[in-house]
């Protein structure tokens, strides 16, 4: 499924790093993939916020990740806020979580195929992937799949 256009969240940048966690071998290989041209990466400007409060060295390992891989970083606009408050007011997500929203939000705006997540509290969970969708379809919106590395690497 070349051409397939994905949305990265903070958490997998994060365990790109992290090898002795769970799903950190297929990240890498997400990683390869995408480096290889084979899926189309994208990210925003709200994980690279995100990324600015980790700790050196993964800090810079993170932003030089997304540079070598040459992912683009879209700009995060007020219609992603906006559309996260949706989440928020419908009861979706927590309001302190309000970033995971916008990163739900951001790739719903963009038309992405994907948002990959390893974030399982608020992201990646079956409440946020149905009501989600519902909302998108209420507001026009594409709805993009909600998924782990490995359904993405499965779905070769």
């Amino acid at each position: 499924m070349s051409g397939m256009r994905v949305y990265l969240e903070t958490t997998v940048f994060n365990r790109y790093f992290e090898h002795e966690r769970e799903y950190s071998a297929e990240t890498e290989r997400l990683f390869d993939k995408i480096n290889a041209g084979e899926i189309e990466a994208y990210t925003s400007a709200t994980v690279l916020e995100e990324i600015d409060k980790a700790p050196e060295p993964k800090r810079e390992q993170m932003l030089e990740l997304i540079r070598e891989c040459k992912i683009e970083v879209l700009e995060t606009d007020s219609q992603a806020y906006d559309l996260a408050d949706l989440y928020i007011e419908m009861g979706i997500i927590p309001s302190r979580f309000r970033l995971d929203g916008v990163h739900i939000a951001m790739a719903a705006i963009h038309n992405m195929d994907v948002i990959v997540s390893l974030n399982f509290h608020h992201i990646n969970k079956l409440k946020t992937k149905t009501a989600t969708e519902i909302v998108h379809r209420m507001e026009g919106y594409g709805s993009p799949i909600i998924c782990t590395p490995m359904e993405v690497l499965n779905d070769e």
